[in-house]
């Protein structure tokens, strides 16, 4: 039991995790606190956490790294192809026969197929399932700075059909200057600011934590403030996170098939089937932020990514966890 519970707090089951939930609870009883309206500027803060997230996350960004990352090829291009293409094309054929306009749900399920993948709790699956590390770092890296031009294309594609409204090229601007931006300038300065980061990196952890928090509980707020959730039982909602677990496995079946195609070792499968099958809280409450200006649908929109979030993590951690098993066991491949 302690092992499990040691491996749920390495890939992120812990403090944070219940916050978030603390966050929906909070408001949902006090949304006045997180609207427009309310009496802090949170607005004004989040927008500038975020910027200096993205700086930091450059700064910790190896040029080197990603130099001699480039050599193995045909597995970038096939985690990249999967978190970019395959994942959002499968929603978007599901949603052809099944979608609904009017249900934001829908879309917010092919907002998270849109977004890159994550970056911390990837590596750290893959590292314990023994998979090809250096690969993992390189491809969750590559796909957060590929998904701020990618993910809004991809949106843009979908919007049109729905009622919320999007502007790409202002949207491309605004991540541009509050995401991009701090990243390069970060990614300048790696060399003169890494020390501190590794110094700091707990602080740091905790601001990025405590910006997302933010995010979080100004858009369901508002949600919430605005009665956008009256009508959703809580059969659907136990539904839309069945859903999400049968599109876990749905996708990490599909990298492991994948995988077996092309022929890969087990340690480029592994690394396959977390970085193609995971998606970003992270960047999808920072660039939803971005681009969805309406805070009310933007609740709505970010409900199916924080429970995708949430089981990607405890199915995740328990394949991880297998995998290691099964190769110190029988040493057989994936």
């Amino acid at each position: 039991m302690s092992q499990i519970r040691n491996t749920l707090k390495k890939v992120g089951i812990n403090t944070f995790f219940f916050l978030l939930i603390g966050m929906i609870v909070l408001a949902k009883f006090f949304p006045s606190l997180g609207t427009s309206n309310g009496p802090l500027p949170l607005k004004e803060i989040t927008a500038v956490g975020i910027s200096v997230i993205f700086f930091f996350y450059g700064v910790k960004l190896s040029p080197q790294k990603l130099k001699e990352g480039l050599r193995n090829w045909k597995l970038h291009v096939l985690i990249q192809t999967t978190t970019f293409l395959i994942f959002p094309i499968v929603i978007l054929l599901l949603y052809q026969v099944f979608g609904n306009d009017e249900n934001y749900f829908w879309l917010g399920t092919f907002y998270l197929a849109a977004l890159p993948s994550t970056v911390s709790s990837s590596v750290v699956m893959v590292s314990i399932a023994k998979g090809n590390l250096p690969a993992a770092i390189f491809n969750a890296s590559i796909s957060s700075m590929v998904g701020i031009f990618i993910t809004p294309i991809w949106m843009d594609v979908m919007l049109p059909d729905t009622a919320v409204s999007f502007d790409l090229t202002e949207t491309f601007i605004k991540l541009s200057l509050q995401v991009l931006f701090p990243v390069i300038i970060g990614l300048f300065l790696h060399s003169r600011l890494i020390s501190f980061v590794n110094t700091h990196a707990k602080t740091l952890k905790n601001f990025d934590q405590g910006i997302i928090l933010l995010i979080i509980f100004t858009a369901f707020a508002e949600s919430f403030a605005e009665k956008m959730f009256e009508g959703h039982s809580a059969t659907s909602i136990v539904g839309l996170g069945a859903l999400m677990l049968l599109l876990f496995i749905l996708m990490a079946l599909a990298m492991w098939g994948l995988s077996r195609v092309l022929k890969f070792s087990r340690e480029d499968t592994i690394t396959v089937i977390f970085c193609g099958s995971k998606k970003s809280l992270v960047q999808g409450a920072v660039m939803g932020r971005v681009m969805f200006p309406d805070p009310v649908i933007f609740g709505l929109i970010l409900l199916p990514l924080m429970i995708y979030h949430a089981l990607q993590l405890m199915a995740g951690s328990a394949l991880a966890q297998r995998l290691a098993i099964g190769e110190e066991k029988q040493g057989v491949e994936v």
